[in-house]
């Protein structure tokens, strides 16, 4: 990232941190806990970029951020206990140091607090696009609940659970900027695509690393997806390309609950064999060029060149 990205992640850590008040002790030492964690913020840039790049430049942006982070906190809080998660980038996740109780209670209160903060802007667009993003994002957690371990899952579902989960947050951000920056409907719509395709893009990134990243690059142990039984790009494209007899063998393994080395191994010798990794790796350059298409519409600038950076970095993040 380079030096204007950087100084605006450090304007967004400072105001969360401001945003975080509360005279219940336990609160800001869990969110700080979860903040301090080296999370990537892209969703607060694209807040802030998307919105600057219409023309808004007002201080109380960082505010809209904070708040759009704060959702997404509180949907990896919750991640966390739903999912038995012990790391979070690295660390101890925050359910394995207090509890799922304060974990669940802490994500509900952040939730709660990004929704304080968005009534001061007095704007219901901003509410409603927020308030349906948050919505959506909680039946992609339901959808993918109840698909654990599921053997009939195919990439479709896969992708409308992507689609909730994690782009519908990061489509919602890109589309707030354009409302904050007052912008037409083709550059608001162009900005909402474009936080689509890159919050798609960002997941199956997130999925591929999950097979190939070290606990010490991604923050997590390897194949802590298959673990969970959860089916995801790589292995999805695999499938497709894999006799039936070792179909049946692998999806087998995803239906048990408790897996063995040999279990592992065994799905990872076989998306290895069929290149998952090099075709979920190959869709995921697809949608980011998908989604750096969408900035045409606006004429070259210093936050369109940003908003491209951002892009591609997605594509060589190793976390």
């Amino acid at each position: 990232m380079n030096t204007t990205m950087l100084k605006n992640l450090a304007g967004i850590d400072e105001r969360m941190r401001e945003n975080l008040s509360s005279d219940v002790p336990l609160i800001p030492l869990i969110s700080d806990h979860l903040l301090s964690g080296g999370g990537k913020r892209i969703r607060p840039l694209l807040v802030i970029l998307c919105a600057r790049l219409c023309g808004y430049h007002r201080s109380d942006l960082l505010d809209l951020a904070s708040a759009v982070e704060f959702i997404h906190t509180a949907s990896l809080l919750h991640d966390d206990v739903v999912d038995g998660s012990a790391l979070r980038r690295g660390r101890a996740s925050a359910n394995s140091v207090w509890g799922n109780e304060a974990s669940v209670l802490v994500g509900d209160f952040l939730f709660a607090r990004s929704f304080t903060i968005l009534v001061r802007f007095g704007n219901p667009r901003i509410m409603e696009i927020l308030s349906s993003a948050t919505e959506v994002m909680a039946e992609g957690e339901v959808l993918q609940l109840a698909n654990i371990r599921n053997p009939c899952s195919d990439i479709d579902h896969y992708l409308h659970v992507v689609r909730c989960k994690t782009a519908a947050l990061m489509a919602a951000a890109c589309r707030c900027g354009a409302v904050m920056g007052g912008t037409d409907s083709a550059r608001e719509l162009a900005l909402e695509c474009f936080g689509l395709d890159m919050g798609m893009a960002f997941q199956f990134v997130d999925d591929l690393l999950d097979y190939v990243g070290t606990e010490d690059e991604f923050g997590k142990a390897r194949g802590r997806d298959l673990a969970e039984g959860k089916l995801t790009l790589p292995l999805l494209h695999a499938l497709r390309k894999g006799a039936p007899e070792e179909r049946e063998g692998v999806m087998s393994v995803v239906s048990r609950g408790n897996k063995t080395a040999a279990d592992f191994q065994r799905v990872f010798s076989f998306i290895e064999r069929y290149d998952g990794i090099g075709e979920a790796r190959k869709v995921a350059r697809e949608r980011v060029e998908n989604a750096k298409g969408h900035l045409r519409i606006f004429p070259d600038s210093a936050e369109k060149k940003e908003l491209l950076g951002l892009a591609d970095f997605l594509m060589e993040r190793r976390r």
